[in-house]
């Protein structure tokens, strides 16, 4: 239930409330008024007949009425003048006293035209009552629905920012805590982006200065003689050249400069061409399909799935070709709970991986951008009989 829900059924709740208490009231004063005065009345009446009765003079008063209730018998005992409303169908309202030792005089009435005026009051209440909650309810079902649309409209651009759109926005409106909501939203983007783009030209910059000598590096390398210490820092050169080209690869998703060339391709040959250098890496074409997209890109993300299951996982590795879907899974033990938590929520995080000590983990972070510059989807899970897997889902015509 969201909040604009809340708020019109809190406004409905409020307005039944209010008009039931007041409907209640009504009755209730209404109610006391008029037996008082039909009291009054009565006993007025009461009086008349007893100064008729005394001077034996003809009066609407009885002397001990048959139907006289007991409760008024026992009332006017002690000489007191006593009246009494007796309820039911037909009620009759009594007043009584005693003109001797052995004597009641009694007077009655009916009151079925107060309790119709009364009936007529409480059908008058209701249904004004219920025309006003109504009027209400709906005026507060608009209210509800406007502040409702507000606080999604902030809500979706807060996830849009979250998701990686900086440049959603929301238009504030009014002076209220929702509208302070989306200027805050509105800054937080604007700082959010300002410090994303500081961060990434960092990135570049770094990467950009390491080229020159990593370049060096390896052309210095070229130059010492065989042996295991020249393979060892061979290998590490390397490792070098590729961190800094995944640091400037990652650097030109963040700025959105990266451009897409596309043609027609098979996704089977595609597939192929990415792990043909991956030892221990098995490809199985299930059913192959033409696909129009950017070939080095899908290489490039199919590469670095594979690299990843590999130094991640256990062989086999398996490269699933099923028309424009790709499977990619090892026979490991699976993604880390707090890993997978991570890629299902928000996708994968560059310098996490499972194990810090062997890898970067800028491998499945190039590969989730390059698929959203191709507009492939990629997702990841736990495969049921064992192993992670990455399912890379490419755009068709």
């Amino acid at each position: 239930m969201n909040a604009g829900t809340k708020v019109a059924l809190a406004v409905a709740v409020a307005a039944l409330c209010v008009a039931g208490a007041i409907g209640v009231l009504v009755h209730r004063t209404t109610a006391a008024n008029q037996l008082a005065t039909a009291r009054s009345d009565l006993d007025r009446q009461l009086l008349s007949a007893a100064y008729d009765y005394a001077a034996a003079r003809k009066s609407p008063a009885r002397i001990d009425p048959p139907d006289l209730p007991a409760a008024v018998a026992r009332a006017v005992r002690g000489n007191v003048r006593a009246t009494y409303l007796a309820g039911g169908a037909h009620p009759v309202l009594w007043a009584a006293t005693r003109v001797s030792d052995h004597n009641v005089l009694a007077l009655s009435r009916s009151y079925a035209p107060e309790a119709r005026t009364l009936g007529t009051l409480d059908r008058t209440l209701v249904t004004t009552g219920a025309a006003a909650s109504v009027v209400v309810s709906l005026a507060g079902l608009v209210l509800g629905v406007r502040m409702g649309r507000r606080a999604t409209a902030a809500a979706l651009a807060a996830e849009r920012i979250a998701d990686g759109d900086l440049d959603a926005r929301v238009h504030p409106d009014g002076r209220d805590e929702i509208a302070r909501l989306a200027a805050s939203v509105n800054t937080m983007a604007d700082a959010l982006g300002a410090r994303l783009e500081a961060e990434r030209r960092v990135t570049a910059d770094i990467a950009h200065e390491l080229r020159t000598p990593v370049a060096g590096l390896a052309t210095a390398v070229g130059l010492l003689p065989p042996g295991r210490a020249t393979d060892l820092v061979t290998g590490a050169v390397g490792n070098m050249r590729r961190l800094v080209e995944d640091v400037l690869e990652v650097a030109r998703l963040d700025a959105h400069s990266a451009s897409v060339e596309t043609e027609s391709r098979q996704v089977s040959a595609m597939a192929r061409r990415a792990v043909a250098g991956l030892d221990g890496v098995q490809v199985r074409i299930t059913e192959d399909a033409m696909v129009e997209t950017d070939p080095r890109r899908v290489e490039r993300v199919l590469t670095n799935l594979a690299a990843n299951a590999l130094r991640h996982g256990a062989v086999p590795v398996v490269v699933e070709v099923e028309g424009p879907v790709v499977r990619v899974r090892d026979h490991g033990p699976g993604f880390p709970p707090d890993l997978f938590a991570v890629l299902r929520t928000s996708g994968p995080q560059r310098f996490r991986t499972s194990a810090p000590s062997t890898g970067t983990g800028l491998g499945l972070t190039i590969a989730v951008g390059q698929s959203r510059l191709l507009g492939a989807r990629l997702t990841f899970r736990n495969h049921p009989e064992g192993g992670a897997e990455a399912v890379l889902r490419l755009a068709t015509d």
